[in-house]
């Protein structure tokens, strides 16, 4: 019999902060199975302490304190669990963890991960490509290690121009550069084939699945973030930069999707919504 799976994700912006403004009650009516967050910003018993003795909880701290970090929370523990991404030399610590968790009779791989924001030109934006490229290597061989695997979080990147709503004029921005957006088109890209990127550089397609694109269609959004700044919330002029990227055989079990969008600007308890999804898993 196939067994439900309830994933979210959710940068939190602080997760001691997003508590204060109703994350716990969220939480409680959601019914989540495993949740993925970042930008934690506290420490592993702080985290304990806000979601309770009924999570299992992995946390891997950013270097610097009170920066990043990211979490995995579950209901059943997980099996296995594995911290940082690429070359050892690569400072990757508060923004990759993996874990393996026994869904059913079937293990299910499961990262949180939390992307750079970068800034043009600066070396913010080196880190930012360090990342994408340790991504780009390490996508395959997650796909090999477990064929129901699952990358989930903040990606800070806008992959295509239907998932902002001012593309226009944050072409020269990070978090749509032609070069990071090309990463998505192999990433997403058909295994094996050669995949031109929108800025023309080449390589090969990973044949994993944006959940999120494939659920909505080709439509505007439906958008994850919105700045802080103006009316952007309420004029829903936001970006899709919170993700959920499957192997083709765990996309293939998905049942639901939807970004938890507060109702009101003053009712949100971070600057990004909850992404929840809703898998079954043979």
């Amino acid at each position: 019999m196939a067994t439900p799976l309830r994933i979210a994700t959710v940068n939190v912006n602080g997760v001691r902060a997003a508590y204060k403004k109703g994350m716990a009650e969220w939480l409680a009516e959601r019914n989540v199975d495993i949740l993925a967050l970042q930008e934690v910003r506290a420490t592993t018993e702080i985290l304990e302490d806000l979601l309770g003795p009924e999570w299992d909880i992995l946390h891997d701290g950013a270097t610097a304190k009170g920066r990043a970090g990211v979490a995995l929370a579950s209901r059943n523990k997980a099996s296995i669990h594995r911290v940082a991404l690429g070359a050892d030399d690569f400072d990757s610590a508060g923004r990759w963890l993996e874990a393996d968790y026994e869904v059913g009779n079937s293990i299910v791989t499961v990262v949180s991960t939390y992307v750079h924001s970068g800034v043009v030109d600066t070396p913010k934006q080196d880190e930012k490509w360090k990342f994408l490229d340790a991504m780009n290597e390490r996508l395959p061989e997650l796909a090999a290690h477990n064929p129901l695997s699952l990358i989930v979080g903040d990606l800070n990147v806008g992959h295509r121009e239907i998932d902002i709503k001012n593309w226009r004029g944050n072409r020269t921005s990070a978090g749509f550069l032609p070069r990071e957006r090309a990463y998505f088109d192999r990433f997403f890209g058909p295994e094996g084939e050669t995949v031109t990127g929108v800025d023309g550089s080449t390589g090969p397609g990973h044949g994993w699945v944006d959940v999120g694109r494939q659920w909505a269609g080709e439509v505007d959004g439906p958008y994850t973030w919105w700045s802080q700044r103006g009316q952007a919330f309420d004029n829903d002029s936001g970006w899709r930069i919170d993700y959920h990227m499957a192997t083709p055989a765990l996309a293939a079990t998905v049942k639901h999707y939807t970004v938890d969008k507060a109702s009101a600007w003053d009712t949100r308890w971070s600057d990004h919504s909850p992404v929840v999804v809703d898998y079954l898993v043979d």
